[in-house]
């Protein structure tokens, strides 16, 4: 039994969730996404909660179950509060700017890296050492935080490169003679 799937997903104040067969649309204060469930799984709305039950005990309507659980509930929390990824700089000469929809990154190479902004994310640099990505679809955030940090990734030798806050890289010593 899915510990996951059995939670049913409580609907935020202002958020309202509408089922058409195995498609769920949300909408919210951030804006509406919708989501298609396989058929392995039955989509319910009850006491203001959606609840996700599986359609026979397979193994694939077990996997779906959690799975299916977890998407809805990021649809909830993407139109309600959205998501937030933050990136770091570091280095002698790095720095991000915004100029309209592109980000400009100045990351040691001869020229500086022009990132445009997709649909449906927001970039910001609050610092010249800092980027903030904010949108309401997960992954799509996510994605755009990877690639961003794909351009320079940190390096172990003196940990320059773009990093997630918080992240720890994991730092070698250099030769010695």
């Amino acid at each position: 039994m899915s510990r996951i799937g059995k939670k049913p997903v409580a609907l935020p104040q202002g958020v309202t969730a509408e089922i058409k067969g195995q498609t769920i649309e949300v909408k919210g204060p951030k804006g509406a996404r919708s989501f298609t469930a396989t058929d392995d799984v039955t989509l319910s709305l009850e006491d203001g909660a959606v609840k996700v039950t599986p359609r026979g005990l397979s193994k694939r309507a077990r996997q779906q179950w959690g799975m299916t659980r977890s998407m809805v509930e990021n649809l909830t929390v993407g139109v309600s509060t959205g998501f937030k990824k933050e990136l770091e700089i570091q280095g002698v000469g790095y720095r991000a700017s915004m100029q309209g929809k592109t980000l400009k990154l100045a990351l040691g190479y001869s020229h500086d890296v022009n990132f445009e902004t997709p649909d449906g994310v927001t970039i910001t640099s609050p610092k010249q050492t800092e980027i903030v990505i904010e949108g309401i679809d997960q992954q799509q955030v996510g994605q755009v935080a990877a690639n961003i940090r794909e351009w320079r990734q940190p390096e172990p030798y003196k940990g320059k490169g773009i990093r997630y806050k918080g992240e720890v890289v994991f730092r070698k010593e250099g030769k010695k003679k």
